[in-house]
């Protein structure tokens, strides 16, 4: 089965768990065009990365130019879905509190290119990670006349405007929400006549991320902190912890794995906090450097105000590595506390230094029992090859029913 797949920005090293499913899928015998708005001039650490960037098509690569021709074509060709397609982006204009007309009329044109490319492709279905744009464009590429779309809706993005997920799915062969919290916030959106839609399809780890030789956990002080470096991902609580407990004379090291917007306030705060000793910022790393990271550090911690279920989280895990984390979204169904980590209220400086300190003082023994149930845990809910077959029970459900005309 010929299948494309749609994101705004591909590849992307927070977004290996894409890659992960494309590649899972390719494993189970589909065939798989890859097409992103965004990602041909992204640096990227990772040499998988590098061989996909050049196994995709870039929509606006040629910039506005670029969209021109594919839109004449699809008006001549057949001006009636051009003007379906016209009226469903201003439809979705009116539901966007951030985006006026100018934007979907540009996903519009987006929407054009794609369907030239999968129709020359031969696709049978369109499949786009995130609820936002990405999903727009598959869905006003259906309405031009182009194969059913499905689409997977991570959090929490996508929960906290109003981008008209209803109608998205509405149209929509499908949508997978990675997590049961993901599901329940999208039943909260939709009339119960589309509950059946919504499929959970966790994301995946390959089985050459985990299937290696147990490293033993080192009796060490340090913990990393991987992710973009940015408001919600609660660093700079982090660091108010870290000033805390080296203020107690309490040996602590943190490593913060990444890069981002925040990155010259965090080191402010290092300097501020005179905890330039106890932390270091990596920047952007491999994937293998990740896991070196992972390894090197007595637990992964992840302080977020506002996830869905971070794909870094199951690495910690499959690297047998104790996890300390705030209970929201979907982390609390993977991370249990006091069996394979530390679970903590989102924003409590008070919790998360005390979470650390329950780490520091138990024993390597304990911490390895820890890091042992994790393991378990996430090789039962979370191997790559396990969830791409759900969705590809999916796809295939979806190609039996066969092609409803766009509506």
């Amino acid at each position: 089965m010929k299948i494309a797949y749609f994101v705004n920005h591909y590849p992307k090293v927070s977004h290996s768990f894409i890659r992960r499913e494309i590649l899972a899928l390719e494993r189970q015998g589909f065939e798989i065009q890859r097409i992103a708005l965004h990602g041909w001039d992204t640096p990227v650490p990772d040499d998988t990365d590098r061989m996909e960037r050049e196994r995709t098509r870039y929509v606006l690569r040629r910039g506005a130019l670029g969209l021109l021709s594919p839109l004449l074509r699809c008006l001549l060709k057949s001006p009636v879905r051009f003007f379906s397609g016209t009226a469903l982006a201003m439809k979705m204009s009116r539901e966007s509190r951030d985006r006026g007309l100018v934007y979907h009329l540009a996903y519009l044109a987006e929407a054009c290119v794609v369907l030239s490319w999968v129709r020359s492709f031969g696709a049978r279905h369109v499949h786009a990670h995130f609820g936002t744009n990405s999903a727009e464009v598959v869905m006003l590429m259906r309405a031009l006349g182009g194969p059913p779309y499905s689409f997977t809706v991570h959090g929490p993005d996508e929960f906290l405007k109003p981008m008209g997920l209803a109608e998205k799915i509405r149209r929509s062969a499908f949508v997978v929400a990675i997590s049961s919290y993901a599901r329940s916030q999208l039943y909260l959106r939709l009339p119960h006549r589309d509950w059946p839609k919504v499929k959970v399809v966790h994301c995946g780890l390959e089985k050459g991320f985990y299937d290696i030789p147990a490293a033993p956990l080192r009796d060490t002080r340090r913990f990393v902190c991987v992710g973009r470096l940015s408001e919600e991902k609660g660093q700079i609580l982090m660091l108010e912890a870290v000033a805390r407990l080296a203020a107690k004379n309490i040996e602590i090291e943190l490593v913060l794995a990444g890069d981002g917007p925040l990155r010259s306030e965090l080191e402010e705060l290092i300097e501020q906090y005179a905890i330039g000793p106890q932390v270091r910022i990596t920047g952007w790393i491999s994937g293998d450097e990740v896991r070196n990271e992972i390894l090197a550090a007595r637990a992964l911690v992840s302080p977020s105000f506002s996830e869905g279920l971070p794909v870094v989280i199951m690495e910690a895990m499959a690297l047998r590595r104790p996890v300390l984390t705030t209970y929201i979204a979907g982390i609390p169904e993977l991370v249990r506390s006091g069996e394979n980590g530390w679970l903590f209220p989102a924003g409590s400086l008070e919790d998360l230094t005390g979470a650390l300190e329950g780490c520091l003082s138990a024993s390597i023994q304990e911490l390895q029992a820890m890091g042992d149930a994790g393991y378990r845990r996430v090789i039962e809910r979370h191997s790559i090859d396990v969830e791409a077959g759900k969705l590809a029970a999916h796809l295939r459900a979806a190609e039996g029913r066969g092609a409803c005309s766009p509506t």
